[in-house]
């Protein structure tokens, strides 16, 4: 399990608002590659590592706002969950964001560059969530999405 903390320069509620969709985190979660809706509770994630595809679903079951946004897997040949927490800081201005992370294979021990990952989660989220609070305080993380979803649309 990988553990990171940031503080952001934004106040809470647009902190929580570019974080709690799923369908975003490839945007600042190097470890996956595509997230898609599948209802408002589901979502498939999708990643390679060592050239084998991973895909599993997730159901979100803690989405308190502005508070938590947390998730478990539910089926697929990954195991992933996670959970982000936002505190308040200096009367709201600033916000602090609590990431969990876990991988995991469902079967037996995880080999090769999965195994690399998953040993170095915990250095890869912190620089994810250091590169997710460049990009929420520039601005950048939604231009980001609207060009994500302009490649998407293209296709």
């Amino acid at each position: 399990m990988a553990h990171q903390s940031i503080e952001v320069n934004l106040p809470l509620a647009k902190v929580y608002e570019s974080m709690n969709s799923p369908v975003d985190f490839p945007l600042f979660l190097s470890g996956i590659k595509e997230v898609i809706k599948i209802n408002s509770q589901t979502y498939e994630y999708r990643t390679t590592f060592g050239g084998e595809d991973f895909k599993w679903t997730t159901n979100i079951i803690d989405d308190l706002r502005n508070t938590r946004f947390a998730w478990i897997t539910i089926n697929g040949n990954l195991n992933q969950t996670g959970t982000i927490r936002f505190t308040p800081l200096e009367n709201g201005t600033r916000t602090r964001v609590d990431f969990s992370l876990d991988y995991r294979p469902f079967f037996g021990e995880a080999e090769g560059e999965l195994n690399e990952f998953i040993n170095g989660l915990d250095e890869l989220l912190m620089k994810d969530m250091e590169n997710l609070r460049v990009a929420l305080e520039n601005g950048t993380l939604k231009e980001k999405e609207e060009t994500a979803d302009q490649e998407k649309a293209a296709v």
